[in-house]
């Protein structure tokens, strides 16, 4: 069963948790790993990692497989930052006529329009008369495999 991507839930950002894990001061190789780079060259954390402006950023929870082409399924978390400019080409969380959903925008000088990384889905139109805000732009997304 086909549906659009849409928002499952929101979450706030807890300022003040930190996730410090052990990073590794070597790459990952796809071939035989070397006993000499086992080791922890410091202690990275995720929030430092993937949140740039903790007071305008939200987690939210995608809905659907509207966005597949672009790396979101269904129950990924994405990382939204409120305080980021929406751009041309950016992924965002927008309200259109009351929903919220998330999608790639498409602007031109005469035009604008949210689309789906799924061939399957149409690109939705933004027209003067379109209840339209743009909530925040996607910076991360996680999923596990």
């Amino acid at each position: 069963m086909q549906t659009d991507s849409s928002i499952a839930a929101i979450y706030a950002l807890d300022q003040q948790t930190k996730v410090v894990r052990p990073l590794f001061s070597c790459g990952v190789s796809a071939g035989f790993p070397s006993p000499a780079d086992d080791y922890i060259d410091r202690s990275l954390d995720l929030n430092e990692l993937l949140i740039v402006n903790p007071a305008a950023t939200f987690f939210v929870r995608a809905a659907g497989d509207s966005m597949t082409g672009a790396g979101i399924n269904h129950n990924d978390i994405l990382i939204v930052d409120r305080s980021l400019a929406a751009t041309n080409g950016k992924i965002v969380i927008a309200v259109l006529n009351g929903e919220l959903t998330v999608k790639r925008l498409a602007q031109t000088a005469s035009t604008c329009r949210l689309l789906a990384e799924n061939p399957s889905y149409p690109a939705l139109e933004i027209t003067e008369d379109s209840d339209f805000q743009v909530w925040g732009v996607v910076t991360s997304v996680i999923h596990q495999f």
